[in-house]
């Protein structure tokens, strides 16, 4: 049930940023849920071989190379989600961040919600 809840969170922030951003476009709330389905998958099997692979690197820029690979993953999902579209890299840098800031505040307050009812 936490799965579908942060699918549903992430494809909601995602459409709402595609209407703030205007190099990310996203037609439709489906194509959002979508979108949020692949990326998690590809953040589940991608993200730990691309860490790995590119360790020195990110090492070497203290972990900013981790920024990279985030909008690597961005651009990967536009390539196999039809209806999701980022006008380059840069935008999907951008987009990449705020999705990233904007699901970690929100889940950091459900966590807190949490403990607090323990």
């Amino acid at each position: 049930m936490n799965f579908i809840m942060r699918i549903i969170v992430t494809s909601i922030i995602a459409f709402g940023l595609s209407y703030i951003l205007t190099g990310v476009h996203i037609d439709s709330f489906w194509a959002a849920i979508i979108f949020a389905i692949v990326l998690a998958i590809l953040n589940a099997i991608l993200r730990p071989i691309f860490i790995i692979l590119t360790l020195p690197i990110t090492l070497f820029t203290f972990g900013l190379f981790l920024f990279v690979i985030n909008a690597a993953l961005i651009l990967l999902t536009a390539e196999f989600v039809k209806g999701f579209r980022v006008d380059g890299f840069w935008w999907a840098l951008l987009f990449s961040l705020l999705l990233s800031i904007i699901t970690s505040v929100l889940y950091r307050e459900d966590r807190s919600n949490k403990e607090q009812s323990r």
